[in-house]
């Protein structure tokens, strides 16, 4: 359908962004070596053992699983109120770029929205032993993590409640952005002497990456509000070969 495949790019797109947010990166070797259980000069060897690689690899996955399963379930409910609320979509659409475009606005910092989108975090003191325990803490990251990926995902999310597929258009869209955040997570966990070399070269320009993620969504709000997105699309098949 016209503007679907858009909105797959933009939903991990913002994944991406989430991961570079400025609470987050700066905390992902914190995160890493919390979730892991293994000291930060282990991670950091330049050549870590198979061992290691592999017990890194299936925390990062149970952690990347637990927050993805809150998000998804999230998108699925979000999707399902175009269903409950088919008749007044235009007033959804309308809405929903108008809340995106605002959203954009927190991003960039030109206003703050603090009483909408302020500081919410849990946190586990004590992790639980063992996997299970890092697919636990992702189920908390994602319940609780909101000061910098909550206008983000808040975007997505407006996005899913507007989507003509439902309830699975709204998992799925949900479920893209939880790939955009893991994957570059998973890639840190793997490559955490390499991360640290990109995190040390990034950090001057996270702020920058912020005003970019923000600029976006402000373009996303207005092209989902004139209804753009489908336009869009419908260019993109004229100019680029599509498969199928």
């Amino acid at each position: 359908m016209p503007g679907e495949e858009i909105t797959l790019w933009i939903a991990f797109t913002a994944g991406l962004a989430s991961f570079v947010s400025p609470c987050v990166l700066p905390l992902i070797p914190s995160f890493i070596t919390y979730i892991t259980g293994l000291s930060f000069q282990q991670l950091q060897a330049a050549h870590p053992g198979g061992r290691i690689r592999l017990r890194v690899a299936l925390h990062c996955l149970l952690f990347i699983a637990g927050f993805s399963l809150v998000y998804t379930a999230m998108g699925v409910v979000a999707g399902s109120l175009f269903t409950l609320l088919s008749e007044g979509l235009w007033w959804i659409q309308k809405i929903g770029g108008i809340l995106i475009f605002l959203f954009g606005v927190h991003l960039t910092g030109l206003f703050h929205f603090g009483i909408l989108l302020g500081e919410k975090r849990l946190h586990l003191h004590d992790k639980p032993a063992g996997y299970i325990g890092s697919f636990l803490v992702g189920l908390v990251f994602s319940a609780g993590w909101t000061p910098c990926t909550g206008p983000i995902l808040g975007a997505v999310l407006t996005m899913a409640a507007g989507s003509s597929g439902g309830s699975v258009r709204g998992g799925i869209l949900l479920a893209t952005y939880s790939a955009g955040l893991g994957l570059p997570f998973l890639i840190s966990g793997l490559l955490f002497h390499g991360f640290l070399g990109f995190f040390n070269r990034f950090r001057k320009y996270i702020r920058l990456a912020e005003l970019g993620t923000g600029v976006m969504l402000m373009i996303v709000g207005v092209m989902l509000y004139f209804n753009w997105l489908s336009v869009l699309t419908g260019y993109l098949y004229q100019w680029l070969p599509m498969q199928g």
